[in-house]
Formats: structure tokens, C-alpha cells, sequence
């Protein structure tokens, strides 16, 4: 992500907004938004959403499951979407995605109209992520000549795993906001091949602690953390398979 690629492994990156409301959630709010943007996302679907919540705590951060009732508008070719929610909004780009440029300002338009239209009185949450599939043609690999991050298994035991899933929790900004890293294996879509989901997701957990005025600085240091945490994750190896380019 911080370098260029050919087939980057990006699969999706969402930007998401969970409001604090100035007033009662009002059941219009949908209708108008989308008024706003049907041109650009003709499409509309209605479903129920599963999200993460966090709470801070003396001894950490408590993550909170949370269903919601979401009416999703999407593009006619259905790579791009915006869901909104009572007192959220969130903006999704599925693969082939078309840079932090392109995504940045798309998802920074339609906050301010939902501003406009809801009103809200501030962020109760923001996440910025990405989810990468990494796709490895080989049948069998060692983790280090790929990944930097990876679950290390202790040399009395055998080393093949047929799967893993590993979570951190990285806090920045003294724990305003949290990178969490979750890498896991994927099934492939085709044999012969590993797949790997290396998920970041960099949230700020602590309410109102950012402005309107600074979401955007928010969302480009946010950007720039994940980027950084991204080729931290792999090694030159893992590199070749995403073809440096322009």
C-alpha cells in the first residue's frame, strides 16, 4: 500500500463514521441522503448490518457486537457503496480499488452531506481499513519468507497448521485511537494456492475526541499508519507477488 503495485491485494477499504446525534435518529434522513447521491450510486438495497463497537475501559478497550438496520446505495457496477444507518455512515470501495486520492475525497464528500443533512453533534467512532488478500501459489510455505507478522509456533511442536487467526492491538495516540491487526487463512478460491487475510483497521475509540474541523487530518494520518503497518507486515518476497509499478 505505501508503494505502488501492479495488483495490490487490497479486496476492500471502508472509511466508517458512528455519530454522537444532536437529536432523536429521524427515519427520513436516508430518503434525502440518497436524493443527494443517486447519480453517483443509483442502486439501493436494504439489509441488517453487523458491526464492532469499542468502549474504553480501565484495563482496556471492550469491543461491543452491534446489529443495525442498514440501507445500503450502491454503484451500478456495485464496486463502490455507501450504508447508512441510524447515526452512521460508512463508505465502502470493493476491488480493483482506485487509490487513497481517489477514495479519500469520495468518502469526505459524502460525510458533508450526511453533515449537512443529520446535523450530528459529533464522532462517536471513526475507522479507516483495509483488507488485503495476499494469494501465495504454492502448497505448502514458511510463514517467515513472506510475513513478518505471523504466529510463531513453538519448535517442539509440529510446524504445519492447517489454519490460524491472530489479533493485536497497537494504541496510538496516548490510546485515543487503536491499529488492529487480525491476520488469518483464508479458503482459496482455486487449488494450489495459500490465501492469507491481512486485515487493518485504525479506529478511534475515545468519543468527540476529533472535530469536524480535523477528521480529515484524522483520516490522512490514519492512512499513512496503515500504510506503514502494512509493508512492516510482509517481507520483499511477499512484495514480488504485487508487481512494483507506477
Amino acid at each position: 500500500m505505501g508503494k505502488k503495485y501492479k495488483n495490490p491485494p487490497i479486496v476492500e477499504t471502508l472509511c466508517e463514521f458512528q455519530f454522537i446525534p444532536s437529536l432523536p435518529w429521524d427515519m427520513t434522513i436516508p430518503g434525502l441522503f440518497y436524493e443527494k447521491i443517486r447519480s453517483d450510486f443509483p442502486e439501493k438495497k436494504q439489509q441488517m448490518g453487523f458491526g464492532v463497537g469499542f468502549q474504553p475501559k480501565e484495563k482496556g478497550i471492550e469491543q461491543k457486537f452491534e446489529m443495525t438496520q442498514q440501507i445500503q446505495f450502491l454503484r451500478t457496477d456495485e464496486t463502490a457503496l455507501v450504508q447508512v444507518a441510524p447515526d452512521l455512515l460508512v463508505i465502502n470501495h470493493l476491488k480493483p480499488y482506485p487509490t487513497w486520492n481517489v477514495f479519500k475525497p469520495m468518502t469526505s464528500e459524502n460525510l458533508n452531506i450526511y453533515k449537512k443533512i443529520a446535523n450530528p453533534k459529533g464522532f462517536k467512532r471513526i475507522g479507516l481499513r483495509y483488507i488485503n488478500k495476499i494469494e501465495i501459489p504454492e502448497e505448502k510455505i514458511e510463514m517467515e519468507e513472506y510475513l513478518k507478522f505471523y504466529p510463531p509456533i513453538p519448535k517442539e511442536l509440529p510446524q504445519i497448521y492447517l489454519g490460524f487467526n491472530i489479533n493485536v492491538e497497537i494504541p496510538y495516540e496516548d490510546e485515543r485511537d487503536l491499529l488492529l491487526l487480525t491476520l488469518g487463512k483464508a479458503i482459496p478460491e482455486k487449488s494450489g494456492i495459500i490465501s492469507i487475510i491481512l486485515d487493518l483497521y485504525y479506529v478511534m475509540v475515545m468519543p468527540e475526541k476529533v472535530s469536524f474541523e480535523g477528521v480529515e487530518e484524522w483520516m490522512e494520518g490514519a492512512h499513512t499508519i496503515i500504510e506503514k503497518a502494512f509493508e512492516s507486515c510482509i517481507t520483499d518476497k511477499c512484495r514480488n507477488l504485487f508487481e512494483e509499478g507506477e
